[in-house]
């Protein structure tokens, strides 16, 4: 059964930084595609990174050259580095898991497509 726990969310000023952490169940670590959403109240969800199984990553054009994200197979966890925060970040932050990708016309890459995802972690930034 794939399962995916985020953690590491909190609430940080502009400029600083937090890492989030998704502990993954094995089949869910052996998609083709793991990565990140964000959701954020009165605006359309938004996939932010993804990454494959040889560890190539790409991300949203909001976020590319601040977001990292890198995963740890020994571990089977996948984070999301978070560097110069900005208000506009705030949002509840999802790791998902795809056997697909697919391209996002809000993200303006090709991501992981649908697939499961977790709980969500809070990540609140203020000015």
């Amino acid at each position: 059964q794939v399962q995916l726990v985020e953690s590491g969310g909190g609430s940080v000023q502009a400029g600083g930084s937090l890492r989030l952490s998704c502990a993954a169940s094995e089949d869910a670590f052996d998609s083709a595609c793991m990565g990140w959403f964000r959701q954020a109240p009165g605006k359309e969800r938004e996939r932010v990174a993804a990454i494959d199984r040889d560890g190539t990553a790409d991300y949203a054009n909001s976020v590319k050259g601040r977001f990292t994200v890198f995963r740890d197979n020994a571990k089977r966890t996948l984070y999301l580095q978070m560097n110069s925060l900005e208000p506009e970040d705030t949002a509840t932050y999802y790791c998902t898991a795809s056997r697909s990708f697919e391209y996002s016309a809000i993200a303006g890459v090709i991501l992981c497509g649908d697939g499961d995802w977790g709980q969500g972690t809070q990540v609140t930034v203020s000015s």
